[in-house]
């Protein structure tokens, strides 16, 4: 039976799975783009929403059938997640050259795309998650609520920090270089972190 003190740390878990420098990438490269705190947090909600669900979906499908994902399957969908922060860093780089000329650009993104990055994080880490919750559970129904709260966790930590994130573009966007240079750092931040994790994920995939 899954006690009061196993839904809090299951929700603390997943807060600071959240807050790890992946996810921190992706989500940072969209909501500094934005300059509305209502469409920040709906993004990040949205990226909860996606990687929750697959969390759920995938992890409760291999709960199930008492398996695991194959690893280098695993590894596959932590290639295309690298991809998907390569190119995220890149158009945000190539937001703020633009705005930094005094060029206009179309920086709205549709809320499918955090959807979508949300789906991709939770196919990342579904295999090793749910290996992890199936040994320490009694029961497949115990697991799958873990995974919920797993999932609703990462969900608050992101709007949280979107939120806080959203506050501090507000003061930056009194300056007219102010947004340039976030989208460059989180943008550089983003292809570096995608870079790195992809050729980690290409040697494994190699080995």
């Amino acid at each position: 039976m899954i006690t009061v003190l196993g839904w809090l740390l299951g929700i603390a878990n997943g807060i600071r799975h959240a807050l790890e420098p992946d996810h921190v990438a992706a989500i940072s490269t969209l909501v500094a783009e934005e300059r509305s705190a209502k469409r920040t947090a709906a993004f990040a909600a949205m990226w909860g929403l996606g990687h929750g669900s697959m969390l759920l979906v995938v992890g409760g499908t291999l709960i199930g059938l008492r398996t695991r994902m194959p690893v280098r399957m695993e590894q596959a969908f932590e290639l295309v997640v690298a991809l998907m922060l390569v190119l995220l860093g890149g158009r945000a780089i190539r937001a703020a050259v633009a705005l930094a000329r005094g060029e206009s650009f179309v920086a709205k993104s549709p809320m499918r795309r955090p959807l979508l990055i949300g789906i991709m994080h939770g196919l990342a880490g579904s295999g090793a998650l749910t290996a992890l919750v199936a040994s320490q559970m009694p029961s497949a129904l115990a697991g799958i609520v873990t995974l919920i709260l797993y999932g609703l966790g990462a969900t608050l930590g992101m709007v949280l920090l979107a939120r806080v994130a959203s506050a501090g573009l507000e003061t930056v966007a009194k300056s007219r270089r102010g947004i340039p240079a976030v989208l460059g750092l989180t943008g550089a931040a983003s292809l570096i972190l995608g870079a790195l994790f992809g050729v980690q994920a290409a040697i494994a995939l190699a080995a």
